[in-house]
């Protein structure tokens, strides 16, 4: 493992310790506010649904306990016709509040919660995954089999999005 930096944490592209484990969705949203949506309270950063008892979380926790990367997903279906995709009673499921450290990125921290979110849809009966990925995470849905739908849109907000899904 390369040297720390004057931070004290691993540098860009080094390996860091972690466990990807289900947490309760409240423990996600200091993360994902600081990640994700800086301008909102952590009130404001609660989506609707993450109390409903088809949400799960994961984290990916460093040896110091802290939050690295996290994501949640629910049974919601998507906001693109789908008739074309599916049929009957597939499930539908969304991904959501993924967002990982900056410091934390590209070492497989979110890969790994992202496999998490993935596996627990399979376990859960597969279907269809989605989400509206942010477009500098394109590469990172895209390695984990997301195709893209749609094109590109702007939220004033968060900037650049795109809705990716996959099967499971």
């Amino acid at each position: 493992m390369k040297k720390p930096n004057a931070a004290g944490l691993p540098p860009r592209g080094a390996t860091r310790a972690f466990t990807v484990t289900r947490v309760r969705v409240e423990e996600t949203l200091a993360l994902r506010q600081a990640v994700l949506r800086p301008h909102q309270s952590l009130e404001e950063v609660a989506l609707p649904g993450d109390d409903d008892p088809s949400t799960v979380a994961f984290a990916a926790i460093d040896a110091e306990g802290e939050l690295q990367s996290v994501a949640r997903v629910t049974i919601e279906a998507p906001p693109f016709p789908i008739d074309d995709l599916i049929t009957g009673g597939t499930p539908k499921w969304r991904l959501r509040g993924m967002a990982t450290r900056p410091e934390a990125r590209n070492q497989g921290i979110g890969t790994a919660v992202l496999q998490a979110a993935i596996a627990h849809v399979g376990t859960h009966g597969g279907g269809l995954l989605w989400c509206n990925a942010r477009v500098p995470a394109i590469g990172l849905y895209r390695r984990a089999g997301f195709t893209t739908y749609g094109e590109e849109w702007l939220d004033p907000d968060i900037g650049p999005h795109i809705v990716m899904w996959r099967w499971v």
